[in-house]
């Protein structure tokens, strides 16, 4: 990536418009560059069904890798009721570890081995040990407005994390699930229990064990994506759930 030297922000280069036509399988899309049909590599193995339709405009950029069997990337998507969703699954991590920069941490050191996960990034300040697991969301609750929801497809690795997470917190991390949300005009994520009930039970048991869920809100634009907000929905995460189920 070329990153613009400001925190929390990404502008991709060498980009192009296009249109979607189809996806015929989770790697690769075939696109219209310019009245071309043209494959496309997907930076996102989610289902992305809500957004990847025929006759979608999509942005792509441009691979410099000349070995490449594909010379572009799918980054965005555009969705009237959202404008431009970004699909890039890098992109959440490259702007978290640029927001845990720009805080006062000593040491912030991604890719961290915890018990049997890899934990995104791991921090440290005053002696105290931090742990922040990082999820993009790109699929928007059509019934509630400003709501995304995670996973859009099941995923085991993100059940696990949050059992990791949870007993981290039991032995003194300071633990977070950090929601990065690709969409503009969402402010906080919700547990596709749809997708998968098992995500939503442990989201709720790292919550109660101490483990903070922490929204950040994006701008999005065809070729840039730039955190605007955070929302720590723990508290009243818990509560809703406790509602919910009295």
């Amino acid at each position: 990536y070329v990153m613009i030297r400001k925190v929390n922000y990404m502008k991709y280069k060498n980009v192009k418009k296009a249109e979607f036509l189809d996806r015929p399988n989770r790697f690769i899309a075939n696109v219209k560059i310019d009245e071309q049909i043209e494959t496309v590599h997907v930076k996102n193995t989610g289902r992305l069904q809500e957004l990847l339709m025929p006759e979608a405009k999509v942005t792509l950029q441009k691979t410099l890798n000349p070995n490449r069997k594909t010379a572009y990337d799918l980054i965005s998507v555009y969705k009237p009721k959202l404008k431009w969703v970004n699909i890039d699954s890098l992109a959440p991590n490259a702007l978290m570890k640029q927001q845990l920069m720009s805080l006062n941490y000593e040491l912030v050191k991604p890719e961290y081995t915890y018990g049997e996960s890899r934990i995104d990034f791991y921090m440290e300040r005053d002696g105290e040990r931090f742990l922040t697991e990082v999820k993009g969301c790109t699929l928007a609750d059509d019934l509630h407005l400003g709501t995304g929801l995670f996973p859009d497809a099941p995923t085991e690795r993100g059940v696990k994390h949050l059992h990791e997470l949870a007993k981290a917190a039991k032995e003194g991390y300071h633990c977070s699930i950090a929601f990065v949300i690709q969409m503009n005009g969402i402010h906080r994520v919700m547990p596709n229990e749809a997708a998968q009930p098992e995500f939503k039970q442990a989201l709720v048991k790292a919550a109660k064990e101490g483990v903070q869920i922490v929204c950040y809100s994006c701008h999005v634009e065809a070729d840039s994506i730039k955190i605007t907000g955070v929302v720590e929905d723990t508290s009243r995460f818990v509560e809703a759930q406790r509602r919910k189920s009295e």
